[in-house]
């Protein structure tokens, strides 16, 4: 350490060329990893069908940078359907090449920890997989059927959502490869124990033609844990749900949603459908598209009727919402809130205060907590104790954050009935 420290004193200038030489070699991982759904061998040098990760971090650190490789790209190329997979690791330089001690990352090493075995590394080997596609079918049994029109096609697409355990033939190494895409946009993801028969796994699929034979490409998953209720009930909690980024923004998510609710209404084992756990905090975007289908949804209840809406929250909607949509009280007040925001005319200084009071009525409740608890602490703690926690509890910030968060849930809300009006 001390001979490093003359060195930086008496070189400065060749420490700060050196410097400058390795930041070369630095890449940004999330443009370094190329993904790509291959259906023809065409597509394989096509640009276009690239994609890249929202998140690398899991795999490359916080700053999400590969250190040692100049026109890094890690290549992750799978088969539409079966999700084969090609991995290769390119680059145009490597630190090694130039520098004496210093090395660069392993890259192909923190790759290979997340992708199963039987990959391919050669091309060729990867191009005699597509032809097998063809066999290829989608696992377990169909729930539903539905068409979206893809502009570019000029044509309506026909996809397929099917439910499956881990017990069918083939799917838990199947499983192995789609869930390497979580890393890759989930930004707190962690692989599943699947041997857990606790576990459903619902599936998204869309049918292609190719040289005449229909084909299946792999479009999105969910999986949901079934918790037990005493005495003999359970309780299904999505806990992961990713459509593929070329499939985004079609609707597939509404579709996948929608018809794993209605899946689960069927079942009289279920009592109601929760959300993620708190250590799988939901994505905003999650929350918006859950917001969407349980109004959707809700719309053809009658306690959620205009007339039933203006005379407050009550516990006929919560019963049932739980009972004919297996949907949770928590979900089903915030169904209320929407849809009460839809028949509220906002422009009407009284309507508006009335529904921003019961929005606001059920935000307070942390702040009521927090009251709680300090009438609990005058008794226990010494007065400069007590000061402090005051002080952090000031009234005025309180009315502050209770109106932030009003004006976000508000902003919320408007984006979902925009989406309902345009369904």
């Amino acid at each position: 350490a001390v001979m490093i420290d003359m060195f930086l004193c008496v070189f400065p200038t060749a420490v700060n060329d050196m410097e400058k030489k390795l930041a070369e070699f630095k890449c940004d991982t999330n443009e370094a990893v190329c993904l790509k759904l291959v259906r023809f061998p065409e597509d394989i040098d096509d640009e276009s069908t690239t994609f890249h990760p929202e998140y690398s971090h899991q795999l490359f650190g916080d700053d999400e940078v590969a250190f040692g490789y100049k026109g890094l790209q890690i290549q992750l190329y799978y088969s539409a359907g079966n999700l084969s997979t090609l991995f290769k690791v390119k680059y145009t330089a490597r630190v090694t090449d130039t520098f004496d001690c210093v090395e660069p990352d392993d890259v192909e090493g923190k790759v290979r920890e997340i992708i199963p075995a039987g990959f391919c590394c050669n091309t060729d080997d990867f191009i005699s997989l597509l032809e097998k596609e063809a066999n290829f079918r989608p696992f377990g049994s169909l729930l539903h059927t539905y068409k979206v029109h893809n502009v570019e096609a000029g044509e309506d697409l026909t996809y397929q959502i099917h439910k499956v355990d881990v017990s069918c033939p083939g799917f838990r190494e199947y499983h192995e490869r789609l869930q390497t895409f979580l890393m890759w946009f989930i930004e707190t993801a962690s692989f599943i124990d699947v041997d857990d028969d606790h576990w459903d796994f619902f599936l998204v699929f869309e049918k292609y033609n190719k040289d005449g034979e229909t084909l299946y490409a792999s479009v999105g998953y969910m999986t949901v844990y079934n918790y037990y209720v005493y005495p003999d009930k359970t309780r299904p909690r999505v806990s992961q749900m990713l459509i593929l980024p070329p499939f985004q923004g079609e609707g597939h998510g509404a579709q996948l949603l929608e018809t794993v609710h209605r899946y689960y209404c069927t079942s009289a084992k279920v009592q109601d459908i929760t959300g993620m756990s708190p250590h799988e905090d939901p994505s905003e975007n999650y929350v918006k598209l859950r917001d969407f289908v349980l109004v959707k949804l809700c719309l053809t209840l009658p306690s959620f009727s205009s007339e039933k809406l203006s005379q407050g929250f009550s516990e006929e909607m919560v019963s049932e919402a739980r009972e004919k949509l297996k949907i949770n009280k928590k979900h089903a007040r915030r169904v209320y809130e929407i849809l009460r925001l839809r028949n509220t005319d906002m422009s009407d200084e009284e309507k508006a205060r009335e529904f921003r009071l019961e929005v606001k009525k059920r935000l307070y409740g942390p702040y009521r907590k927090n009251q709680r608890e300090l009438t609990k602490m005058q008794k226990c703690l010494r007065p400069e104790e007590l000061a402090s926690h005051i002080s952090q509890m000031d009234t005025s910030l309180q009315h502050e954050e209770l109106e932030k968060s009003y004006q976000d849930v508000l902003a919320d809300y408007r984006r979902v009935l925009e989406r309902l009006a345009q369904a």
